[in-house]
């Protein structure tokens, strides 16, 4: 049975995120993602007017009488999310955990998309599939995404993304829309992040912490990495180490930046510092900015 305390956070998270999609994204998520184009529906007899490139030739030869395909705009879509919950969700030092921040950040996707009848499908990764939710509609189903965003309990600690991507491939046949909700705490999914954005509509969302990229200066810590255990003392008093931790946060970030810039990723930063509704509704504007160009 699902603790009562899991049960009001979905609740709460459903009454937020619900309100945030009706006020702040209301027409934004359909003008960027417009379904797959066209889709065939049935073949007809040609009439005056109609795209001479549209004849279906074989059906024309069989009857002697010119026939066209009539196509329809596919509207439906299935949008996935791949959400990390590695141990390093864990940490968060000021409003929330970086693993709070992901669920609520996917139930806006998701209540965004079940707005506009379109399918939610969930994938948990760690250093490992966790859990595959397959896509469905429906509020009902969009909150037992939520619940097993909060609920679920990972097996790893680690973070392997080629291991989510390549899953995701495997589980779909057609495009999807989906969006990597990750800290990016990882090495070595270049191809697979290389081969799912050709064949995806494939969006990041780069999650963080401000203590992940500065150090305070509070004289001597301890620190742990959460998904090796590794442990590490520094002296945060002296201010070259602090510029050498700085240095390496923003390298680190700048790699994963122009990995995705490569592969022609879009990628929405939020942090645990920051509200997050202008970093994705900017997101939302410059797509669609550039759609009409």
């Amino acid at each position: 049975m699902i603790p009562r305390e899991i049960l009001r956070k979905v609740r709460r998270i459903q009454i937020f995120t619900t309100r945030m999609v009706q006020d702040v994204f209301a027409g934004e998520y359909q003008s960027v993602f417009k379904g797959r184009g066209m889709e065939f529906e049935e073949v007809r007899e040609y009439q005056p007017g109609d795209d001479i490139r549209t004849i279906d030739w074989n059906v024309t030869a069989r009857t002697g009488n010119p026939h066209v395909k009539v196509f329809r705009e596919e509207r439906e879509l299935t949008v996935m999310l791949l959400a990390d919950v590695s141990a390093s969700g864990a940490f968060g030092t000021v409003r929330r955990r970086k693993a709070e921040l992901i669920a609520e950040f996917c139930a806006v996707l998701a209540f965004a998309a079940v707005n506009n009848n379109d399918r939610i499908g969930l994938i948990l990764f760690s250093d490992r599939v966790e859990k595959y939710v397959p896509p469905k509609k429906g509020v009902t189903h969009v909150l037992r995404v939520i619940r097993e965003l909060l609920y679920h309990s990972p097996r790893g600690r680690g973070t392997d993304i080629s291991a989510a991507l390549e899953f995701l491939s495997r589980v779909t046949i057609r495009q999807t829309v989906a969006f990597l909700v990750s800290d990016f705490f990882a090495s070595g999914y270049e191809h697979a992040l290389r081969i799912a954005a050709k064949r995806h509509d494939l969006i990041a969302v780069a999650v963080g912490d401000p203590r992940e990229r500065v150090l305070p200066d509070v004289g001597i810590i301890e620190l742990e990495d959460p998904e090796t255990g590794e442990m590490a003392a520094a002296d945060t008093g002296d201010p070259r180490v602090r510029e050498g931790f700085a240095r390496i946060a923003a390298g680190r970030d700048r790699a994963r930046d122009l990995l995705l810039a490569s592969c022609g990723i879009d990628c929405i930063t939020v942090s645990t510092a920051e509200p997050y509704a202008r970093e994705l509704l900017g997101f939302f504007k410059r797509r669609e900015k550039r759609m009409a160009v």
